[in-house]
């Protein structure tokens, strides 16, 4: 558990622990890693929410937009981010995974060294526990009718493009937009907000009604990365 004197397991961390954590359920190991925005004015608000009793809110890693990284959660420990949603057959989120806030009010870009710290500590995280890029997600993917972060102006790309996360090819991919949904990962949701909760990561200018791009891309998805193997769900 989580001690004072403790030191980050990131190079470069900060260590400020919180005592908003438990113990992972049912002996899970992290397999997954959720991004979010905190949607405060500055860093250091966010970091007092987080650490703060009341609240009963954590995260593992907050990055501050300036690039520095605090550690308030041990990696092992269930920190809570999450909340409600699922991905894949995972319905506790946050017994399987790492989460990471992004100080960031969700209307604007990403700091440059802000991500480069970002892709510094995916890239640890990922090593540490054997991760594959499909199983970095957004807050919005997992719980597309109740969070909208880390948005559409999220550089999902620029970590694609290191192997931190994953993006579309332009294969061709044919298939019913709601099945291949389900089958990248994506939960039983409203298709409405579904559909937005996919733009906002991989077709941000994307408006109006399902298109035929649309269904292409997830379904591209769906056949290059199904969740959990492609074991189905349950």
């Amino acid at each position: 558990m989580p001690q004072e004197g403790d030191l980050p397991e990131a190079e470069g961390a900060l260590w400020h622990p919180s005592p908003n954590f438990g113990p992972r359920r049912e002996g899970a190991l992290p397999d997954m890693v959720v991004l979010h925005y905190t949607a405060m004015q500055s860093a250091e608000e966010a970091l007092e929410r987080l650490c703060s009793p009341e609240h009963e809110v954590s995260a593992h890693y907050l990055i501050g937009a300036g690039g520095t990284v605090w550690q308030l959660v041990r990696e092992a420990d269930r920190a809570w981010h999450a909340g409600q949603g699922a991905w894949g057959r995972v319905r506790d989120v946050n017994s399987r995974s790492i989460g990471i806030e992004l100080d960031n009010r969700g209307r604007g870009s990403f700091a440059v060294a802000q991500m480069e710290a970002l892709e510094r500590l995916l890239a640890g995280i990922l090593a540490r526990w054997n991760i594959p890029p499909e199983r970095v997600i957004g807050h919005q993917d997992m719980a597309p009718e109740r969070k909208q972060d880390p948005g559409r102006h999220f550089p999902w790309p620029r970590l694609a493009r290191k192997g931190l996360a994953v993006w579309p090819e332009g294969r061709a991919a044919k298939g019913r937009f709601l099945d291949c949904a389900r089958a990248f990962g994506y939960p039983d949701s409203d298709p409405g907000l579904l559909l937005a909760a996919f733009r906002a990561r991989f077709r941000p200018m994307a408006a109006g009604r399902l298109c035929e791009e649309d269904r292409r891309v997830m379904a591209e998805l769906a056949a290059r990365f199904p969740v959990d193997g492609g074991t189905g769900r349950g």
